[in-house]
């Protein structure tokens, strides 16, 4: 048999209606009767139970995960205020959803409750990773990766992206079967007979020397070298940022901070690379700055900036090394994590970014814009990304 996988993209009035659609068109596609996997992002248009609900009577209750979004896509297009689901019927997987909650409390035990019911080994697939889906306003984005990694051990590798709520930054949700939960994170074994392949890829550089943080408190930054952080940010992105005409020392309105701060993110030198991360929370021009995860003083960060050509250029980038990873295997499908930044950026060009990433893989692709992504081969200790492609390729 091996994997078939299926997509779809829908939008409509009638949340149930919907997830229905999406379901059967996906399972048209794949050419599949039965379903191993639903995977479902849907926008905050509808109503999320409503969708599960309609996607899971089409599957007929087949296991299901997926989250709140900012931005949905396949193969097929890029859309807004749509359901995107992927069907995955196999007999080369098997797939064991959990869901935890509580996240912002206590992500350790949010992370093990999800996998408590999770099998150490399954016979006949020796390969294990980890598909994880976190509330994207926790604020505890690389906190819930490594306690994944505490919860799971060391042999198994991740990838995964933070919920989105369509930048109004209010509520996100993620799925697990029925389960549609805030302040949680629904977290995916994967046992396969090959293994799955990974590619992850930003498009930034710095514009900064290395700068310290000096007060800080959990995801909130105070204060860079000393400075108010906002102010620190301004200066040195100041004369970039004419150059696209933002005016530094005119922002206001929330959405202008955002905007800047979507241009202008954070960079921390892991090794040889730059791990990045959002500043797009932030909503005032007091002086802190909010990140996606908890900053420490002492931390040194480097303002970047990500040229249009870049955002596209790694899209693509990320692919090649997903590809690279697999090893020639053959591919049934791909899920893609790719942050709302790029989107923002990018503008009507992001669909350019889908398109590389398509004409590279060649398979049926799912994707999302997040607010976080996640990335962490096996021996790594740091996989939350910012503005960044995760590329998942799922074996056939």
């Amino acid at each position: 048999m091996g994997t078939k996988f299926g997509t779809a993209i829908v939008k409509g009035k009638d949340s149930l209606k919907v997830g229905q659609e999406a379901a059967k068109k996906a399972m048209d596609k794949a050419g599949a009767k039965d379903v191993s996997l639903s995977v479902i992002f849907v926008s905050t248009a509808y109503d999320y139970k409503a969708v599960v609900k309609g996607v899971r009577e089409v599957t007929n209750n087949a296991p299901l995960i997926g989250c709140s979004s900012a931005g949905e896509f396949t193969e097929e297009k890029v859309e807004k205020e749509s359901v995107a689901c992927a069907v995955i019927s196999t007999d080369t997987h098997k797939f064991f959803p959990g869901i935890g909650k509580g996240l912002k409390e206590d992500e350790l035990k949010a992370l093990k409750d999800a996998s408590s019911k999770f099998p150490s080994s399954v016979e006949g697939y020796p390969y294990l990773s980890a598909v994880l889906l976190v509330d994207g306003l926790a604020g505890k984005g690389e906190e819930s990766v490594l306690a994944a990694l505490e919860a799971l051990g060391p042999n198994v590798k991740f990838s995964g992206g933070a919920a989105g709520d369509d930048l109004k930054f209010k509520e996100t949700s993620v799925f697990t079967n029925e389960e549609v939960v805030s302040n949680a994170a629904s977290l995916t074994l994967v046992a396969s007979r090959t293994p799955v392949a990974i590619g992850v890829r930003h498009g930034h550089s710095p514009i900064s020397p290395p700068l310290t943080i000096t007060k800080a408190e959990g995801n909130v930054v105070y204060e860079v070298d000393g400075k108010p952080a906002f102010q620190v940010w301004k200066e040195y992105a100041r004369q970039n940022a004419k150059g696209i005409g933002i005016d530094v020392d005119k922002m206001s309105e929330a959405e202008a901070v955002q905007t800047f701060f979507t241009r202008y993110e954070a960079g921390l030198l892991t090794g040889t690379e730059y791990k990045i991360r959002w500043l797009g929370g932030t909503a005032t021009t007091e002086g802190p700055i909010n990140f996606p995860c908890a900053m420490s003083e002492g931390m040194v960060v480097r303002v970047m900036e990500s040229p249009q050509q870049e955002q596209i250029s790694s899209a693509k980038k990320a692919a090649e090394i997903a590809l690279l990873a697999a090893k020639g295997a053959r591919l049934a499908g791909a899920i893609v994590f790719d942050c709302v930044c790029r989107a923002v950026i990018l503008g009507d060009g992001f669909s350019k970014a889908v398109n590389e990433i398509k004409n590279v893989l060649n398979v049926p692709l799912i994707g999302f814009e997040t607010y976080g992504e996640i990335a962490m081969e096996i021996g790594q200790l740091s996989g939350f990304h910012n503005t960044t492609t995760v590329v998942l390729l799922i074996p056939a």
